[in-house]
């Protein structure tokens, strides 16, 4: 069995290789086909988890059928030794002639890396100790009409892996464990929520106007309504109504759509966690958020000390707190004043070179400042508290400060991975917010928030004091898994399209080639 090349790309159409794995594909099918089932009996997983103690040289006498793809093999006198890779992990398979037959041997050697196998055999130990199945049977399951990339240095361009996913879960075991992780840190979220009685819900995704967030919703357009629709870019207002149908807990973990860039921690088409819980406020989010991050520490790492970017990072609660005017105040060395002309804010953001635009007001001119000179500086988890009402439409005023919101988001590792309010449930301020939001819009913030009636229909007959939150998950599993790019924990990222060669064509002037190609 040859290597196959170490790059990755459409130029593999045209080795010799490709054509030679299909020329045995053509025999194969001119023999039969391929199996169109396969009874497994064991994974690799469970091998390594059953047999973890048995000594070397030793044969079980239990026999067990494992199926997988077929990574590397490797040639010592007579024997060989494959290596499966099943969805659990690898295993060993120990292939003797004298067990399987010189008939089973010579169809064993006939096969290709990245080939799906189906193997039967005795569970057994080489006298080295490798946990092995002893094969006394094998069948190709479905073929590999492309080498696998090398190792080494095949996949490991961060675009090439997210545009060829399915080889980067074949070669990279990093990126299985990324799946897996998330995966585990999506039910513990779960089981977090239903554990304090909040219920999971859906709401829609197709919307007449999308609504519950700062941001730009992508269009479309329902051709058998004939009317323009938007893609959401929030759950909010949809969980908010079920609060004030009488869901007194409810949460969703669903796709979001922003119309907006795509960099380390964006993407368009990304999961948010939301959660809504009657008769609390943003305190108890606060105390919520400390114990999910750190029981999903705990949940993926076995510890709330963890390592991201090569420095440690504590995620044990509590958290520190700080309010958004006092760490831009700190950093630019004056008081943030709501009350002095907005003049007064202009010219103190101009001087740290942040240039506000001529319709911000003082609180969008202070979430710019802390955004430019706070925000990448925090490190450890940090809730920064009390927003400013002009960026804060759907948080009520706070208790104390007429100019503020009772709103936090948590920062980690300079980046925002949770928002959280006490929700604004006064129908006439919400209104108020609303056509405050409408006049930005008109003024060129085409991210200002829309005024959604309905909403505020329902709010109309009565809202309940109430806490609400919302978790970037994608970002959250980056933290949990020391990712640092947000395409390496989405499974298919957004990217720019490419064009693929169609393969069949690319073969074809190779099809005679009489050299059987192995990879």
């Amino acid at each position: 069995m040859s290597e196959p090349p170490d790059e990755v790309g459409d130029d593999q159409a045209d080795h010799p290789l490709v054509a030679a794995r299909l020329q045995r594909h053509r025999r194969s099918i001119a023999d039969g086909g391929y199996p169109y089932r396969f009874e497994v009996t064991a994974t690799a997983g469970d091998l390594h988890t059953r047999f973890a103690e048995l000594a070397p040289g030793q044969s079980t006498g239990e026999r067990v059928a494992v199926a997988g793809r077929l990574m590397n093999t490797r040639t010592m006198g007579r024997l060989v030794f494959g290596v499966l890779q099943d969805g659990s992990g690898r295993i060993q398979l120990f292939v003797d002639p004298a067990v399987i037959g010189d008939t089973g041997f010579a169809a064993f050697a006939d096969l290709d890396h990245g080939d799906l196998i189906g193997s039967e055999g005795e569970v057994m130990t080489t006298r080295r100790g490798e946990l092995s199945v002893r094969l006394d049977r094998c069948q190709l399951l479905a073929p590999s009409l492309r080498p696998l990339p090398d190792k080494w240095h095949g996949l490991q361009d961060v675009e090439l892996r997210s545009r060829r996913r399915y080889l980067d879960l074949m070669v990279n075991e990093d990126s299985r464990r990324v799946a897996f992780d998330r995966a585990r840190i999506i039910a513990e979220l779960r089981r977090i929520l239903t554990e304090r009685r909040f219920i999971e819900v859906e709401t829609p995704i197709l919307l007449t106007k999308a609504t519950g967030a700062l941001a730009r919703p992508f269009a479309t357009h329902h051709h058998a309504l004939d009317q323009p629709m938007q893609l959401r870019i929030a759950t909010e207002l949809y969980l908010k109504r079920l609060i004030i149908g009488g869901l007194e807990r409810v949460f969703e973990i669903g796709r979001i759509f922003r119309n907006e860039g795509v960099d380390a921690v964006h993407n368009p088409e990304f999961t948010m966690l939301e959660a809504y819980q009657a008769y609390a406020d943003y305190t108890d989010m606060a105390l919520l958020v400390e114990e999910m991050v750190a029981e999903l520490a705990m949940a993926v790492a076995g510890t709330t000390v963890l390592s991201y970017a090569g420095r440690p990072l504590d995620a044990t609660p509590p958290f520190r707190r700080v309010r958004m005017t006092d760490a831009v105040a700190e950093v630019v060395g004056e008081p943030i004043d709501f009350d002095a002309p907005v003049e007064i804010t202009v010219a103190t953001a101009r001087r740290h070179s942040v240039d506000p635009a001529p319709h911000w007001g003082h609180g969008r001119i202070v979430e710019a400042m802390f955004d430019d000179l706070v925000a990448g500086s925090i490190w450890e988890p940090t809730l920064v508290m009390d927003y400013p009402s002009e960026i804060s439409p759907l948080a009520r005023t706070h208790r104390d400060d007429p100019h503020l919101t009772e709103r936090f988001e948590l920062f980690v590792a300079g980046h925002e991975y949770a928002n959280a309010f006490s929700e604004l449930n006064d129908v006439m301020e919400q209104r108020h917010r609303f056509e405050a939001q409408a006049a930005a819009r008109s003024a060129g913030d085409d991210e200002a928030h829309a005024i959604d009636e309905d909403f505020l229909l329902a709010m109309e007959y009565g809202m309940p004091p109430t806490g609400g939150i919302g978790i970037g998950v994608d970002r959250l599993v980056m933290l949990l898994t020391d990712r640092h790019h947000i395409r390496e924990v989405i499974l298919f990222p957004t990217l720019k399209p490419e064009v693929i060669a169609r393969f069949g064509d690319a073969v074809e002037k190779d099809r005679a080639t009489p050299t059987k190609g192995s990879g």
